[in-house]
């Protein structure tokens, strides 16, 4: 069984360590190819189709014929706004309307997101904390008690329930994320040095991950 390091909410080891439930912690992954699709679809999802070039009936000027069709030597051309002349329209680029979304089943999901949490917990990077209590909400306290806890450089702290001091306070760390455990997805795990489990937090995801 995997085992995840446990603090108290000041920041001390606990004695004991957390059992992580093997249906969320304990999967063999013997093959990566799930994960790769899961982060591809989140990246890809997230991926918003803004870029746009003109064709030659866009691209301003080109309306007289360069020189005549016959008698000059030159290869005969009908437009300088040709796609084969510089400064002309694009043949094939982007239209702005691309759509880059992949789908994925909820099976699939699931199933990648235990592995990618398996993972972690192999590597020791998931840690449980009772409870976050700042006294004066402020980011140096939340910063403090972090480096505390030496978790690694990109933190992912899962909540059951964002409230608004506990995000007020992680808004300003670039390298700490806070997420609701519902909302937690391949991307997020795979990238993180360390997952940070507060109060009920595992068991919020344990439960959303038995829905149908």
């Amino acid at each position: 069984m995997a085992q995840a390091i446990t603090f108290t909410k000041t920041g001390a080891k606990a004695t004991k360590q957390t059992t992580l439930p093997k249906e969320l912690f304990d999967h063999e992954v013997k093959s990566y190819t799930l994960l790769r699709q899961a982060y591809e679809a989140y990246e890809h999802n997230g991926r918003s189709s803004t870029a746009r070039v003109k064709t030659r009936g866009e691209v301003r000027g080109g309306g007289r014929k360069p020189w005549r069709q016959k008698g000059t030597g030159n290869a005969r051309a009908g437009s300088i706004r040709s796609p084969i002349w510089r400064g002309g329209g694009i043949t094939f680029g982007p239209t702005g309307e691309e759509n880059y979304t992949k789908k994925l089943n909820t099976t699939a999901k699931r199933r990648a997101l235990t592995q990618a949490l398996s993972l972690k917990a192999a590597a020791k990077s998931v840690y449980t904390i009772e409870t976050i209590e700042l006294k004066e909400n402020k980011t140096k306290e939340l910063a403090q008690l972090l480096a505390k806890l030496d978790m690694g450089r990109r933190i992912i702290v899962v909540v059951e329930n964002k409230t608004p001091e506990l995000t007020r306070a992680a808004n300003n760390l670039p390298e700490v994320s806070l997420m609701q455990a519902s909302y937690l997805n391949v991307k997020t795990v795979l990238d993180a040095d360390g997952l940070l489990f507060v109060g009920k937090a595992m068991e919020v995801l344990a439960t959303q991950m038995e829905k149908k």
